[in-house]
């Protein structure tokens, strides 16, 4: 029952934030990110959420900072929404899934490379 309820809370965080992100939150340094996964701890307090952040190093650590500095206002604008009746604490997370598939696609097409010369 824990899980369920922890699965649709993440669901709701994930479509509230994508909105809040898009349309409320003014920062520059907040751009070109998507949310790829929320989880939601059994108790509901807190909140990891992975992001697909585009750009290098320097601008993926720069957007997570610009999150941490927006946290509260966040936090306060999903709690207005009327979803919540203690909104969770949230914690960003760069997610790097795409990175690693990127990284074997090139070495799958290096493979080819070398079978289709050798």
């Amino acid at each position: 029952m824990l899980v369920k309820r922890s699965l649709r809370v993440a669901e709701v965080i994930k479509k509230d934030l994508s909105d809040i992100l898009r349309e409320d939150v003014r920062d520059p340094g907040i751009n070109m990110l998507t949310i790829t996964r929320v989880i939601v701890s059994p108790d509901l307090k807190m909140a990891k959420i992975y992001l697909s952040i585009l750009g290098d190093a320097s601008a993926r650590e720069e957007t997570l900072q610009a999150l941490e500095r927006a946290k509260s206002f966040i936090r306060t604008a999903l709690g207005k929404r009327g979803q919540f009746r203690n909104v969770p604490e949230l914690r960003f997370f760069h997610d790097d899934t795409m990175d690693y598939v990127f990284a074997i696609e090139n070495l799958i097409q290096k493979a080819k490379e070398k079978d289709e010369i050798g």
